[in-house]
């Protein structure tokens, strides 16, 4: 299976909206070969749960460095560039958040099935 059939990181990705040009990663080709070589990786993976799960990982890491370094240090130091801001952020989905995969859900997946 190929996950860039499943899960494309391309122009049709919605990402952000019309709105919000510089986090479209086709207006940044810098960005947008990044995203391409994180799934290929991904791809040549696509059986290795556990490198999957390296992977997820790394990218987790790199988000909180990213949001603790850069991002944070590149917030307004005013209250009406902050509300801008967050304003922006809510009309463009809100904050970017990696969600995990609750070991719940795993469990429930190796549960026996109560009706056989």
């Amino acid at each position: 299976m190929s996950l860039s059939r499943t899960h494309p990181i391309d122009e049709s990705t919605p990402v952000a909206p019309p709105s919000a040009p510089a986090s479209d990663p086709a207006a940044d080709p810098e960005l947008q070969g990044a995203l391409d070589t994180l799934l290929r990786i991904a791809e040549r993976r696509a059986e290795q749960p556990e490198a999957l799960l390296d992977l997820l990982r790394r990218i987790e890491h790199l988000h909180r460095s990213i949001q603790d370094g850069p991002f944070r240090s590149s917030l307004p130091s005013d209250r009406n560039g902050l509300f801008t801001l967050l304003s922006e952020m809510e009309g463009s989905g809100g904050w970017p958040y990696i969600p995990r995969l609750q070991l719940r859900t795993f469990m429930d997946l190796l549960a026996p099935d109560p009706e056989t």
